[in-house]
């Protein structure tokens, strides 16, 4: 049953990169709770704590397809070392301003320091594209990262809330920057596996990843679709406290990436049928239709349920994501296209809180359902009306089956 799993991590360092990656990833859902469980325990400011992460995810969103593309042009070695360094030096930084108290102004020039932090997520989907290019067995690589991001995100909080309230308020953060350090230290001394850098001629002809029509509608339906996640966080918080049991407010939440993280299993364990495009499309819509029960929820128990429902479509979404990437930006810059969508998602995800927090506290929690909802009608209408940028033209068609060809080639080759 598990054999598409299996099969992947029968090439010579899968498993080691994997492994490195998911270390390495924590920190993008340990960081920001982190510093703001920090700084709410050392000051009891939230407000500053929601602002430094704020910062956080904004620079990490200007930064990230930045770091992607120098990597793409030098390769992941020679980047991501000195990067990650910077990230890792910046939340000392954090940590020793807030010990000092010293000027709110540093805390924001470190945090903002702090979101140049490398997409190690986009890294390691390179490294199995660079592995499965043309393979069906790029599709169960895609399903088994995703399965990771939700896992990561699963923990990833607990373990930072949890040491920041259990041990000392920075060690979120310094937990956070350690398994940065070492995941990056990992992935990039495994060198047989580490994509091919591209020239930096190739960059300069053909201009940014983002100037393919198909990825630019990928990103703008993330926006929406970032929104859906950062809004659904912050209504589900407002109405646990509402109902009297603010604390178990993670356990929907939970629930919510518990659903992505299942139906990420079974979908990498599926052969696809139809055209990337239309599961693309079938999935954002999915989405915007499993908003709907989250209206009718009265109780925690109720809101769980609709949250492990509307999880379902999440994985499979962002499997097809990531093919679509790889299908629509030149390979010379795919490490900067897939973390283009990561970045349009962090964007959403800060829309998302904010739009969610006024009318939270404009009209209640109930009327805050509105907002994920609205959301992901959005990023239906946007991925509806961009349907035809992201079928692939016909000359990419015919270089994907020549790149099939060749795969089923080696196949016969190794049988």
């Amino acid at each position: 049953m598990l054999a598409p799993y299996r099969a992947i991590f029968a090439a010579p360092g899968a498993r080691g990169f994997s492994v490195a990656g998911a270390v390495g990833r924590l920190p993008l859902s340990m960081l920001g709770i982190g510093i703001v469980t920090m700084i709410s325990q050392v000051t009891g400011r939230y407000g500053l704590a929601g602002a430094l992460s704020a910062t956080v995810a904004l620079a990490a969103a200007a930064f990230g397809p930045r770091v992607s593309r120098l990597v793409d042009r030098y390769g992941q070695r020679r980047v991501l070392r000195p990067v990650a360094a910077v990230t890792v030096l910046a939340v000392a930084g954090l940590v020793v301003c807030v010990r000092l108290n010293a000027p709110v102004w540093t805390l924001f020039v470190c945090a903002a320091a702090a979101g140049s932090t490398p997409s190690l997520g986009s890294m390691v989907r390179a490294r199995w594209a660079a592995l499965y290019r043309g393979s069906p067995l790029l599709h169960a690589a895609y399903s088994y990262e995703s399965v990771i991001d939700e896992f990561c995100f699963i923990i990833g909080p607990i373990v930072s809330i949890g040491l920041c309230t259990g041990w000392f308020p920075e060690a979120g953060p310094l937990l956070a920057a350690l398994c940065l350090a070492g995941g990056v230290l990992s992935l990039t001394a495994q060198r047989s596996t580490e994509p091919v850098p591209h020239p930096r001629e190739e960059h300069q002809a053909g201009g940014s990843a983002l100037r393919s029509p198909g990825l630019r509608v990928l990103v703008l339906t993330f926006v929406a679709t970032g929104a859906i996640f950062g809004s659904a966080d912050v209504v589900t918080v407002a109405f646990a406290q509402a109902l009297g049991h603010k604390a178990a407010a993670s356990l929907p939440l939970a629930v919510y990436s518990l659903g992505s993280c299942l139906a990420g299993v079974v979908f990498g364990l599926v052969a696809p049928r139809r055209s990337p495009a239309r599961r693309f499309l079938v999935g954002v819509c999915t989405m915007a239709v499993s908003m709907i029960p989250l209206q009718l929820v009265g109780n925690l128990p109720e809101l769980a349920a609709a949250l492990f429902v509307a999880g379902l479509s999440v994985a499979p979404t962002m499997v097809t994501t990531m093919a679509l990437v790889e299908q629509h930006v030149p390979r010379s810059r795919l490490t900067e296209g897939m973390t283009w969508t990561s970045t349009g998602l962090a964007i959403g995800v800060a829309a998302g809180s904010w739009a969610a927090g006024a009318v939270v506290d404009a009209a209640g929690p109930t009327a805050g359902f509105t907002v994920p909802l609205g959301a992901g009608t959005l990023a239906a209408v946007v991925a509806l009306v961009g349907y035809r940028r992201l079928r692939p033209a016909p000359e990419r068609e015919e270089q994907r089956g020549d790149e099939l060809d060749a795969n089923d080639r080696r196949d016969d080759l190794v049988a």
